[in-house]
C-alpha cells in the first residue's frame, strides 16, 4: 500500500538567506500534522540545510516521539567520499546526529556519473550492507537521477539492494533525460521496493502556465492544480511517495489530497500529457530546487534561488519589472551574496545537478534579464 512520506529537504527558515536557520517550532507543527494523520515515514539526507538537516530530524521527531513511531530514511552522501577510512565516522555522525541506534532505510546518494568517484573506487555496497548486517540499517537502497539504462546497470551487479528512490512525476514521465516511467519499469523488472521524489518537481506541478490550468480547471474546476500532479504518482506501484513542504499548510494540503487521490480516468491522462506539453514550452530552466549546486559555488551565488525567481518572472512573459525582478533586486543588495553575474563559470556546479542543466550559461540569461534588460546594473 502506498504511504506519503515527509521529505525534509525544504523546511521553513527563519531567514531566507540562511538555509541552517531552521523554523523549529514551525517543524514541529508540521511533523504534529503529519503523524496526527496516520503517517510515520521521514526523509532526510547528510547534505540538507546544509548540514543540519538530520540534527533537525532529532530535535523535532526523535526528541519528542518513541523511536517505534516513526520510520528514518536518510543517505550516505557520496559527494564527500574519497576514501574507504571516511565510511565508519561519518556513518557513526549520522546514527549520533539523527538520534538513533539504527535507520529503518538507508541509500547511497544520488548514485550517478559525478558521484562515480566514490562508487567506483570505493566499496559502499558492502559497507550498507555489513551495517545491515549489525543491525544498523533495516533495508538499503539507492536514490539517483541516472537513466533507465544506468539504473538496470546498477540493480544488475547489486541484488543486495532492496529498494530505490526515484524522481516521478507527470512531466518527467516520458522525458527523454530523465526516464521516469523507464525507470520505474526497470524496478519493477528487478523486484525492488520504489520510492517516490519530486511528485510535483520542486514545486512547478503547483504553479503551472495559466493555459494549462484552464485545462484542468475546465474539466473539473473543484480539483486543484497539484492534486493532478499527487493522482498520478500515488496510484503507481510504489511504497512511499515523499513530499516536501515548507509550511504548515503545505503539509494539511499534501495530506489531503493523497487522502483524496483516486486514479486519473483515460480522458485526464490524455489532459496531463497537453499540460506537459504546455509547461515544457514555458518552462525555461529545469530546475528542482535540490540547492546541490549552491554548496559547490565558490561565489556564494544561490543559484537555486536566482532560478525559481528568473522562472516565476519567465512564465508572466513581459520584459519590463515583475515582483520576480523586484525580489531579485531587493537579494542583490544583501550583504555577502553572489548575483548571476558573479559567476566565473568553473564549472563546479554542472557536477552537481541531477537535472543537467548548464548553470553557468542559464546565469548569463539570468544577469541579462534582471542586471541589464530591467534594472541596468553598473558596476
Amino acid at each position: 500500500m502506498t504511504k506519503i512520506g515527509m521529505g525534509m529537504m525544504r523546511l521553513p527558515l527563519l531567514d531566507q538567506n540562511d538555509q541552517t536557520s531552521i523554523d523549529y517550532e514551525m517543524v514541529n507543527e508540521m511533523v504534529d500534522a503529519y503523524m496526527d494523520a496516520g503517517f510515520n515515514h521521514f526523509d532526510t539526507a547528510f547534505v540538507y540545510h546544509e548540514g543540519v538537516g538530520e540534527p533537525a530530524f532529532k530535535k523535532c521527531v526523535v526528541d519528542r516521539y518513541p523511536r517505534d513511531a516513526y520510520k528514518i530514511a536518510t543517505k550516505l552522501p557520496l559527494f564527500v567520499i574519497t576514501e574507504e577510512s571516511q565510511l565508519e565516522p561519518l556513518f557513526a555522525k549520522q546514527l549520533e546526529d539523527c538520534g538513533v541506534d539504527y535507520f529503518d532505510y538507508y541509500m547511497l546518494h544520488n548514485v550517478s556519473g559525478f558521484t562515480e568517484n566514490a562508487w567506483k573506487n570505493v566499496d559502499l555496497y558492502s559497507f550498507i550492507e555489513r551495517k545491515k548486517q549489525e543491525g544498523k540499517i533495516r533495508h538499503i537502497g539507492l536514490s539517483t537521477h541516472g537513466n533507465s539504462e544506468f539504473l538496470e546497470e546498477i540493480l544488475f551487479e547489486h541484488p543486495e539492494l532492496e529498494f530505490v528512490l526515484l524522481q516521478i512525476n507527470y512531466l518527467d514521465w516520458e522525458d527523454e533525460n530523465i526516464e521516469s516511467r523507464k525507470c520505474l519499469e526497470v524496478a519493477r523488472k528487478y523486484g525492488k521496493q520504489v520510492m517516490i521524489m519530486e511528485p510535483y518537481k520542486g514545486g512547478f506541478l503547483a504553479d503551472v502556465p495559466e493555459d494549462a490550468e484552464k485545462l484542468m480547471k475546465d474539466y473539473n474546476p473543484d480539483r486543484s492544480i497539484v492534486s493532478w500532479a499527487m493522482r498520478f504518482v500515488a496510484n503507481l506501484d510504489v511504497c512511499v511517495v515523499l513530499t516536501g513542504a515548507s509550511t504548515l499548510e503545505q503539509v494539511e494540503n499534501n495530506i489531503e489530497e493523497f487522502k483524496n487521490a483516486d486514479p486519473l480516468n483515460d480522458e485526464e491522462m490524455e489532459i496531463l500529457e497537453s499540460v506537459s506539453q504546455i509547461i515544457n514550452d514555458n518552462i525555461t530552466v529545469d530546475c528542482t530546487k535540490c540547492r546541490y549546486c549552491v554548496d559547490s559555488c565558490t561565489e556564494e551565488i544561490d543559484i537555486a534561488r536566482l532560478f525559481d525567481l528568473y522562472n516565476k518572472h519567465k512564465l508572466l512573459d513581459i520584459d519590463q519589472w515583475t515582483p520576480h525582478g523586484n525580489a531579485y533586486l531587493n537579494y542583490s543588495k544583501l550583504d555577502g551574496v553572489g548575483i548571476a553575474s558573479d559567476c566565473i563559470e568553473c564549472e563546479a556546479c554542472l557536477e552537481e545537478c541531477p537535472q543537467k542543466i548548464n548553470i553557468p550559461e542559464v546565469l548569463k540569461d539570468v544577469a541579462k534579464t534582471f542586471e541589464t534588460e530591467i534594472y541596468g546594473f553598473t558596476d
